[in-house]
């Protein structure tokens, strides 16, 4: 069985927290509180900023050709990202721009920066579930959606195109082959790693749903 393989099994309570969550619930049902979705939004966009920063780290670090140029893929895929939300939801939805990152937020970007003291496979492996998640997510709501005309219908296809999901095998593919060359040690760090941020991927939607606030 491969890395990614393994790490998935590791997160499946986790992963049915997700797809059974108020947010993504009522994301999929277009029944979401605008105000909700709104912070979401603002919040994920403070997070794409810093995540590009962190994929750009890591293609410094790699040494397989194919691996760098997947990575700085990676971190222009996440700029496009970005301007893609201003365009498709912050006109839209009147959204304005937000300087300070929820705790939830801070928590999960800090996080991320923090590996950068780790071994590049633990890095790698720290990034994935950005992938992996909204790819599954995005799978997930597509099959199980009935409602017409769902004000959230653009956002759900940014995750579930032929681009994205060749990014996330592309994703995969390298944290697969940088496992190969561990020790189950050194496999194990990136299981933890993995499992970690796919807790905070929940806590980022939850933190949504919650309109999470500092409290001072």
């Amino acid at each position: 069985m491969k890395w990614n393989e393994k790490s998935w099994e590791a997160i499946a309570p986790v992963y049915k927290e997700i797809v059974t969550s108020p947010f993504v619930v009522e994301l999929m049902n277009g029944t979401l509180d605008r105000e909700k979705f709104v912070f979401y939004v603002q919040q994920d966009t403070l997070y794409i900023s810093d995540f590009g920063k962190i994929l750009t780290a890591i293609a410094t670090k790699l040494t397989k050709p194919e691996h760098v140029e997947a990575f700085i893929g990676f971190a222009g895929d996440s700029v496009a990202a970005e301007k893609a939300m201003h365009q498709l939801f912050f006109k839209a939805f009147d959204v304005p721009e937000m300087q300070t990152a929820s705790p939830t937020c801070l928590l999960y970007t800090s996080f991320l920066f923090r590996q950068f003291n780790a071994p590049l496979e633990v890095m790698a492996a720290a990034v994935l579930p950005c992938f992996r998640i909204y790819k599954e997510v995005g799978d997930y709501i597509l099959a199980h959606q009935v409602k017409e005309n769902n004000p959230y219908q653009a956002w759900i296809n940014m995750y579930v195109g032929d681009e994205f999901a060749q990014s996330v095998e592309k994703a995969i593919r390298v944290c697969d082959e940088l496992a190969e060359a561990c020790t189950e040690e050194q496999q194990q760090a990136m299981t933890d790693v993995f499992v970690a941020c796919s807790k905070m991927e929940w806590m980022f939607w939850d933190s949504a749903y919650r309109l999470e606030q500092w409290g001072i």
